[in-house]
């Protein structure tokens, strides 16, 4: 009986902490007056550099309180307003801001006239081209590297991704802040470092212009920007030719047609390198690959790692699977499964600079063998154990989810 009692005690106490942070708006509306300063009342930014949280998702919010009390996201007011808040005023606050409505409008059950109150954003001194903004958002720009942004933050900024903030009705000031944060690297997020880096100071300008007003614009095409140059550290011509011995498995074109092989073609540079060199040395663990790359020199494998990069990868057709794009795109917070697209991007492209490989296009059976591998222990080359973590936390079901949908991104 005492077991059971215990056994009894013992749940309840994890029930009470799995519920300890829900949000609760009423207590919120009292701690959020010193952010009223900055946010308004009501959610409203006060100021073009200041966000608007009305409407905002309740879980974006705790994620940014948590990263400026944490130092992750560093700014001079932010910082020390959020030292100071238990995760329980981060949650209260969050279902506070986001029962508005996205314009500042008051809570249904609320009834708070004075919430309504907006405060309306300057005339920018300049309009840059919304449609540009608009075409930049929806399709990118593949010539120059830019995914689009509609994935992540959804059609007009209205996200449906919860730890990816709405962007719609938000001052087009603070956006553009917000963007050349992250293009500079004063903001960090390994996706959006990304996608930024490539962005124009009118390419950022135009995005903030189309979030003026998502609704004056209409139906827009894939911008068409100029075809950009890829440069290589190692010499293409000269790889082409050292990868004699590669063709077997990967292809003449680093195109493989046998799903026990992965395509290389359009792979980073930067990670072929790598891998070339950790076959040889041993720290990936691979008896065919050893072999294949004990008489090359490190000049050697640059250039080949030139030469399948400079070359066009043909994706495999995959296999549409939501849960695997969901679990891509968003992650699962409560399982510690952080969100792929962070370091391989939208569209599954990598982050060459960082290491990161391309997974789009990819062989499903192959990707998946890698997820395996990782989880395993079997391979253990990734940059701090990043993959081998992650991996851990991941089913079969997601493991084969993921590869499926991984291998549909283009």
């Amino acid at each position: 009986m005492k077991n059971v009692l215990f056994s009894m005690v013992i749940g309840l106490g994890m029930m009470a902490q799995a519920h300890a942070f829900a949000g609760d708006a009423q207590a919120g509306k009292t701690k959020a007056a010193v952010c009223a300063a900055c946010h308004g009342s009501n959610g409203m930014g006060t100021a073009d550099t200041y966000p608007h949280l009305a409407g905002q998702h309740a879980d974006y919010i705790v994620k940014q309180l948590k990263a400026f009390k944490s130092g992750d996201r560093n700014d001079q007011l932010m910082s020390p307003m959020a030292a100071n808040l238990s995760e329980q005023d981060m949650a209260d606050l969050a279902a506070y801001f986001s029962a508005f409505g996205i314009d500042g409008s008051a809570p249904e059950e609320s009834g708070d006239a004075s919430a309504t109150q907006t405060v309306a954003a300057p005339v920018p001194e300049y309009v840059p081209n919304a449609s540009a903004g608009k075409a930049l958002y929806e399709h990118g720009d593949a010539d120059r590297g830019i995914t689009a942004c509609i994935t992540c933050h959804g059609k007009d900024g209205d996200s449906k991704v919860l730890i990816n903030p709405n962007l719609s009705n938000q001052h087009p000031e603070y956006i553009e802040k917000q963007l050349n944060n992250f293009k500079d690297n004063a903001r960090h997020n390994a996706s959006m470092n990304q996608v930024t880096a490539n962005l124009s100071t009118e390419d950022i300008a135009n995005l903030g212009a189309y979030f003026a007003d998502t609704a004056a614009v209409g139906e827009v095409k894939a911008s068409t920007g100029k075809v950009a140059v890829k440069s290589f550290v190692g010499d293409a011509k000269l790889g082409k030719a050292k990868s004699a011995t590669c063709i077997a498995c990967h292809n003449a074109d680093g195109n493989s047609t046998n799903a026990m092989y992965p395509s290389i073609a359009g792979q980073g540079e930067a990670y072929l390198f790598k891998q070339l060199k950790e076959f040889k040395s041993g720290v990936r663990d691979n008896a065919i690959m050893a072999g294949m790359v004990g008489a090359l020199s490190e000049e050697d494998m640059q250039n080949v790692a030139a030469y399948y990069a400079s070359q066009k990868l043909k994706p495999v057709v995959g296999e549409a699977d939501a849960f695997g794009k969901e679990l891509y795109v968003g992650g699962d917070a409560e399982r510690g499964i952080t969100a792929c697209i962070a370091c391989h991007s939208v569209n599954g492209g990598g982050m060459d600079s960082a290491s990161f490989p391309a997974v789009g296009g990819q062989h499903p059976g192959y990707l998946k063998a890698q997820l395996q591998a990782f989880r395993s222990g079997a391979r253990a080359n990734d940059k701090n154990g990043m993959m081998q973590d992650i991996a851990s936390k991941l089913s079969d079901a997601d493991i084969s989810a993921l590869a499926n949908y991984m291998s549909t991104l283009k």
